[in-house]
């Protein structure tokens, strides 16, 4: 546990969001979840976009430090069976405890984002080593336009992530082998 208080309180937002939603994203929620006088929040998060832009960055520092962990979790990607099992354990990991709350507050953050360029800008899609191990991948088996297909698989892993958290379940094995495949076409 943090003892540094923006962190504490953007952890708080993060827990705050994934339960009641954009709309229970209040200063007093935060205060609450965070088990902190009234009026903390707003000390250290002054405005509702101040709040948000804390929660995205904490949200992405704690996405980055996942990614790491995934990948040397695994051994290097020499095939399609370890890039489909790579995925299988991302799609795991933000879809069960603290990774689905994660992917609920990211989602949500996503769709604000749309009309907040700050927020977009904090949640592009960033170097990670998750990203740069399918781009590995993909350049040693020879794909043309590794970028453009580092991209759209990690897209398409999110959107089979979001259609999960919506619908429950998990994410079918033969999914993950149908975008090695695509990917690799």
């Amino acid at each position: 546990m943090t003892t540094d208080r923006r962190t504490l309180l953007a952890d708080a937002a993060l827990d705050v969001l994934a339960d009641e939603g954009m709309r229970g994203l209040t200063h007093r929620a935060v205060d609450r979840r965070a088990a902190m006088p009234p009026g903390t929040t707003s000390a250290y998060f002054r405005t509702r976009a101040a709040l948000l832009t804390g929660l995205v960055t904490r949200l992405v520092h704690l996405d980055q430090a996942e990614l790491h962990a995934t990948a040397e979790e695994l051994p290097p990607l020499r095939n399609r069976e370890d890039l489909v099992d790579g995925m299988a354990l991302l799609t795991r990991r933000r879809l069960t405890g603290e990774g689905r709350r994660r992917s609920l507050a990211r989602h949500a953050c996503a769709v604000e984002s749309v009309r907040d360029p700050e927020l977009r800008d904090i949640l592009v899609p960033r170097e990670n080593a998750g990203r740069e191990a399918v781009r590995r991948f993909l350049t040693a088996h020879g794909v043309p336009d590794v970028e453009n297909r580092t991209d759209t698989l990690l897209t398409c892993l999110d959107g089979l992530v979001f259609d999960r958290l919506v619908n429950g379940g998990e994410v079918r094995r033969e999914a993950l082998e149908g975008l090695a495949a695509a990917a690799l076409r």
